[in-house]
C-alpha cells in the first residue's frame, strides 16, 4: 500500500518571513505559522484558545514570493509535507522537531487587515495573478471566444 504525507495549514504569520540562498543559488525562505482553536475545557466555564506553531520552509520561486510579499500578522495557507528534524543541542542531548516543507502558498486577506476575501481551497490556477500586490503581476480576463469545428486540431 503507498503512503501519503500532506499537511494544509490556515494561519497567521508570527514574523517575517527570513530569506537565504543556499550555496547553489536556491532561494530558501522560513516562516512560523500561527493557528489557534477554540475549546472547552472540563474545568473552564468559558472557552479556552490553544495556539500550536509551526515552522515552515519554502524553496525556489515560492521562497522569493514570501519573503517579497508576506509580513508579520498575515493570513496565509501553506501547504506542504512533515518531516521530522534531529539535532543536538548545547548539553548533547539529541533533539527532534516536526517541521512542514511548504509545496503550496496561497496569500489569503487582504495586506493591511488580514481579514479572508479568498477561499483556501482555491486552486492555483485559479488564484494566480490579480493578487492586487505592488509588483505582482495583474491578469486579464479572458473573453469568450468561438471556436468553428474546422479550427479544432482533431
Amino acid at each position: 500500500m503507498a503512503s501519503f504525507n500532506k499537511i494544509q495549514i490556515v494561519g497567521y504569520l508570527g514574523r517575517k518571513p527570513e530569506l537565504r540562498y543556499t550555496p547553489s543559488g536556491t532561494a530558501v525562505a522560513d516562516l512560523s505559522v500561527a493557528t489557534t482553536e477554540r475549546r472547552r475545557t472540563r474545568d473552564a466555564a468559558e472557552p479556552e484558545e490553544f495556539t500550536t506553531w509551526f515552522n515552515v520552509t519554502l524553496w525556489g520561486r515560492l521562497a522569493e514570493a514570501a519573503a517579497q510579499y508576506l509580513d508579520k500578522g498575515r493570513l496565509v495557507f501553506v501547504e506542504g509535507r512533515l518531516r521530522q528534524r534531529a539535532w543536538t543541542d548545547r548539553d548533547g542531548n539529541t533533539r527532534t522537531s516536526l517541521e512542514v516543507n511548504g509545496t503550496d502558498l496561497q496569500f489569503i486577506g487582504s495586506r493591511d487587515d488580514g481579514a479572508p476575501q479568498q477561499d483556501p481551497a482555491r486552486t492555483k490556477a485559479e488564484t494566480s495573478g490579480g493578487t492586487g500586490y505592488p509588483g505582482a503581476p495583474e491578469l486579464e480576463p479572458m473573453s469568450e471566444v468561438e471556436i468553428e469545428d474546422s479550427d479544432l486540431p482533431f
